[in-house]
């Protein structure tokens, strides 16, 4: 039987009753869900559990709120376009220590819970690796009992579902509230104008000083919905908070008396738009400027809201950076520096310069990109329609901010070019970064790798400006539903053999070392891989039609589809690996089964093309009867935290193959190499520091290095040069270009082929294709011998304990936010 360690002694530490857990679901199945016993669904008796954890949340999440008020604790705000949360269910159940009572009670009342748990809609708040570690960063703060808020949106459809149609990505709206969400609660109280357009008026007050009022105005309103963010334990629940759109004017009786149906409900229709999609299509005009209030809709409603709280306890904003901390998940908060001045300089008439030091003491950033083309800009023109307030403000700190450089290096028009807060290039844009960057007391990257990279290429000029402002905290994951809730059967024997307290301190992973070397622990762990194994080869086959081996190495690349990941990178090679088993079928090759699986967005045409190029090659491989089992390929729809949480402790290698210099950090390969998986990856991202933690002889590295990538670039990198010396890619490439893999129309996939060869291959992926296929090989020969196999795996497991997000936040607490954990709650005033 799993039993799940709990946190130290508290309340909701020991197992609740399982006769009382009955009780509270026959009880929420009648007066929550409305449903007698004898027609009730599994989907009911879903709802009815859901309820009855929630009820076993409500009273510590309330004391937890009380408790804040009174130590008058200071409080981190992690503001976040995207949280990407996964089911909530099962992690709850965890997190309070209860999943055997309920596993129990469910059974008493004749279901499986995870057959219930699969009910849950996954919330579609995110795309990928933003959302999932501002999820993490909620879970750990909340364990570490730190006074943690998440702000984000609500977005009603969210990221899109994604269908494979004849191979092709088919986007459909990810209705996850159609049946509503047991785990959020409605604030009809909570609501706060949102402001956009009008005029701003400069005026003198009574003193002589010049002031700015911003007027005539259009107003959406913004509504919280509140969801509890349990910590392991059960002893702090925090929160995480989503702004629904409302409109001002519901509804025009005239238009519709006059039988204008449409335009009566005009207003309302536009405004709540807002909070309809994550990320509308930046593709239009209108899909630009809606992205861009979405991003304001979200940071004014979060700072009034933090300001309000605020308020409650405290009468000067001079206190505000003592008792509030704001953190920006890359550039989609930046707005917030901005706002934090307009509220301080136009509403309560703050000095500017008192302000700026209130706002930059208050506000941290942190960047997750390195590629130029993603570090977000906006139109000076939008700007001034859309927020001319903000823009003058802006402008203000750019003027403040360039005479400090200025001061700094009289004469270098150059260094104030590049620094500015506005591009002056063809049409002047507002740099959001460099706001960012500028506004806040401090910046980070999220791998050692990436932050040097920031300092030495793309913030370079900043770090000589401030040196030291920028730092690293490199990214973590929450080992509760990486490893206790999604690996049940590593989770259990780690837990045998080492005790529980890993769960909280992962470094205790450290005593798994020694086993390593033990012959017994070795097979079973073998053992619980390939339990996992099966059960991933079943939801292959359930839901693609593919028979896969489970005896073949699971060679897994799960992630957002984009070209500097190098999905056909990966591709490459298993079309050479096709070509080398149709060349000599009876030669005797290590099978594989190469699953890929993730979300191109959609408006990234090469993205979707490659993604088909998989398919229509998985289906070329997976039906060549020379081929059999020696060679699968299989494409997994609509990857996600559930799908995750079933593929990522399947997997025996972790393709991390991203061209050097360009991923910030990852977690997919954290993730993976936390279940067991050997990782096969370049210099990239915290591929580095998982490296110096696990030792390079347990991971196939291989590659050019982020300073011969530049290199290569500046001097001119021949890709055709490449083609002539391996003639192995070149007719790789001739295949696909010719159209081998697509003969009804065979010039489909020549746009791939010349982004390599006419357009000079810029995330080299020919420069590093002979290494990465030669890795490979080593791969194989290692696979050959599953004992020292399972040896490096276990490795791996007992060496990730750096990889914690527990690790970062305690790092973001003491470095950047400079709070404490909380004292044990005492009863005060509830609520806010």
């Amino acid at each position: 039987m799993w039993r799940h360690p709990s946190k130290a002694a508290g309340p909701l530490s020991v197992a609740a009753d399982k006769a009382e857990i009955r009780q509270s679901m026959a009880n929420h199945l009648l007066y929550s869900v409305g449903k007698d016993p004898l027609n009730a669904t599994s989907r009911d008796w879903f709802l009815a559990a859901a309820f009855a954890v929630r009820d076993r949340l409500i009273e510590r999440w309330m004391q937890t709120m009380r408790s804040y008020y009174d130590q008058d604790a200071k409080r981190v705000y992690y503001l976040s376009m995207e949280f990407l949360i996964g089911r909530t269910l099962g992690n709850s159940m965890i997190n309070l220590g209860l999943h055997e009572a309920f596993r129990d009670a469910v059974s008493d009342l004749g279901y499986d819970l995870d057959e219930l748990q699969g009910w849950e809609v996954e919330p579609a708040l995110g795309t990928g690796g933003l959302g999932r570690l501002a999820a993490c960063l909620l879970d750990s703060m909340a364990t570490l009992d730190l006074p943690g808020y998440g702000y984000g949106i609500r977005y009603e459809f969210g990221m899109f579902t994604q269908h494979v149609e004849q191979g092709w990505q088919v986007e459909a709206p990810e209705n996850w509230l159609r049946y509503g969400n047991p785990w959020e609660f409605p604030r009809p109280g909570v609501i706060y104008p949102v402001r956009f357009g009008g005029q701003v008026v400069e005026y003198r007050d009574a003193e002589g000083r010049t002031r700015h009022q911003w007027i005539n105005t259009e107003e959406v309103m913004a509504m919280a919905f509140d969801v509890p963010v349990p910590g392991f334990g059960g002893r702090t629940v925090n929160n995480l908070r989503l702004w629904s759109a409302k409109s001002t004017r519901e509804f025009n009786l005239r238009y519709f008396n006059a039988g204008n149906y449409m335009e009566a409900v005009r207003d309302k229709n536009e405004s709540e738009n807002l909070s309809k999609v994550l990320y509308p299509s930046d593709s239009t005009s209108r899909g630009k400027e809606l992205r861009f209030r979405q991003e304001y809709f979200f940071v004014s409603a979060s700072l009034q809201d933090i300001l309000a709280r605020f308020r409650k306890s405290h009468g000067s904003f001079d206190m505000l950076p003592g008792r509030v901390a704001i953190q920006l998940n890359d550039t989609h908060p930046a707005m917030v520096v901005a706002e934090l001045m307009r509220v301080l300089v136009d509403d309560h008439h703050y000095d500017w310069h008192r302000a700026w030091d209130i706002t930059k003491r208050t506000c941290a950033y942190t960047n997750h990109t390195l590629l130029p083309e993603a570090l977000e800009t906006w139109p000076v023109e939008l700007f001034e329609r859309v927020l001319p307030r903000h823009l003058g403000i802006i402008y203000q700190i750019n003027h403040e901010f360039l005479n400090d450089v200025r001061h700094r290096w009289p004469g270098d028009m150059d260094v104030l070019r590049r620094m500015s807060m506005i591009s002056e290039d063809d049409d002047r844009r507002v740099r959001m970064a460099h706001v960012a960057l500028v506004g806040s007391h401090k910046v980070n990257g999220v791998a050692e790798i990436h932050t040097e990279l920031m300092k030495s290429t793309i913030f370079a000029d900043f770090e000589r400006f401030e040196p030291g402002k920028i730092n690293c905290k490199t990214n973590g994951i929450t080992p509760r539903r990486w490893l206790l809730s999604a690996n049940h059967g590593l989770a259990e024997l780690i837990t045998h053999h080492i005790g529980a307290d890993w769960v909280t301190n992962l470094d205790h992973l450290r005593k798994l070392e020694p086993f390593a070397e033990d012959p017994e622990f070795r097979t079973r762990f073998a053992a619980v891989k390939r339990v996992n194994k099966v059960r991933l080869g079943h939801i292959v086959e359930q839901r693609l039609g593919v028979d896969v081996n489970v005896e073949s190495m699971f060679d897994v690349m799960v992630k957002r589809m984009h070209e500097y990941k190098r999905q056909l990178l990966n591709l490459l090679h298993v079309v050479s690996r096709y070509n080398r088993i149709r060349a000599n079928p009876t030669a005797d090759y290590v099978a594989r089964t190469v699953i890929i699986g993730g979300k191109a967005a959609p408006g990234y045409a090469m993205a979707k093309l490659i993604l088909k190029l998989i398919n229509d090659v998985a289906d070329v491989v997976n039906n060549d009867p020379l081929v059999g089992d020696k060679l699968k390929l299989v494409f997994v729809p609509n990857y996600n935290v559930s799908t995750a949480e079933m593929i990522i402790p399947g997997a025996n290698l972790s393709e991390q193959i991203s061209t050097a210099g360009t991923e910030a950090s990852g977690t997919g390969n954290m993730k993976l190499a936390l279940n067991g998986a050997l990782t096969i990856g370049t210099w990239d991202g915290a591929n580095v520091e998982i490296c110096e933690e696990v030792g390079e002889e347990n991971m196939f590295l291989f590659g050019l290095t982020a300073h011969e990538v530049a290199r290569l670039r500046r001097d001119g990198f021949d890709a055709r040069k490449a083609l002539d010396d391996n003639p192995d890619l070149r007719q790789v490439l001739e295949m696909i270009g010719g159209g081998y893999f697509s003969p009804d129309q065979p010039d489909r996939f020549r746009p791939i082929v010349d982004t390599l060869t006419v357009a000079g291959d810029y995330y080299l992926l020919t420069a590093d294709y002979a290494d990465y296929c030669a890795t490979h090989l080593r791969a194989d020969e290692l696979f050959r011998h599953p004992d020292e196999w399972n040896r490096r795996a276990i490795l791996n497991v007992a060496r990730m304990g750096k990889f914690s997000s527990d690790r970062t936040v305690r790092e973001y607490a003491e470095d950047i936010w400079n709070v404490q954990p909380r004292l044990e709650p005492a009863l005060a005033r509830a609520g806010e």
